[in-house]
């Protein structure tokens, strides 16, 4: 196999495998998340490492939507309160900076929202949201898709930095989400593009 066919194997193994997470999310947890966003005052995202990219992406997206979103730990990013909902994306929900956070917020009055793939964690715990991104996997008789699922999930000890699966899956969840506010909330892509940046 050429590494170009290993590229494209992966792309199409990785979009299956988001394929049948997408299936696992509950609708109800997606619906009360959705509208947890809508009633929000001002929506606060935060994520640590690849998480935090997939965080910051998210937030840029509520921001395109004329929602008031901010970035946790940004320089600009104001003072949490009651009203307010605070993202977190984490996918072990255990993050100690991000637990910290959460946990704050929770005592200010602030409803939180988990995106994880353990809802049994310290974060979900508190959570009034959770949205469990599913990353287990079912066995494979291929050595060689064996070999490409341990290399998504960071089960293989020469890649196990990647696991690349929860970032994807959120990054795609996002997205999904932020297309069923606009349906929702009747936005066109024209609105947003306005609000996209011109000073690039």
């Amino acid at each position: 196999m050429t590494h170009g066919a290993s590229v494209k194997n992966m792309m199409s193994l990785m979009a299956s495998r988001i394929d049948a997470i997408a299936r696992q999310i509950s609708s109800g947890e997606i619906d009360a998340f959705l509208a947890a966003i809508l009633d929000a005052k001002r929506i606060y995202v935060m994520g640590a490492g690849r998480s935090g990219l997939v965080a910051k992406s998210f937030a840029m997206r509520l921001m395109h939507m004329g929602l008031t979103s901010y970035v946790v730990g940004e320089t600009i990013t104001p003072a949490i309160g009651e009203g307010d909902l605070i993202v977190a994306f984490s996918g072990s929900g255990n993050t100690k900076t991000i637990g910290d956070i959460a946990e704050t917020a929770k005592s200010l009055g602030v409803k939180v929202a988990l995106i994880s793939s353990n809802p049994d964690s310290r974060i979900g715990k508190i959570a009034d949201f959770v949205i469990k991104i599913e990353t287990q996997r079912d066995p494979v008789s291929c050595d060689a898709h064996e070999y490409e699922i341990r290399q998504m999930l960071g089960e293989h000890r020469s890649f196990a930095p990647l696991g690349t699966i929860f970032e994807t899956s959120s990054l795609m969840f996002g997205d999904a989400v932020i297309s069923t506010l606009m349906d929702m909330t009747k936005t066109e892509e024209s609105d947003l593009k306005r609000r996209h940046t011109n000073i690039e």
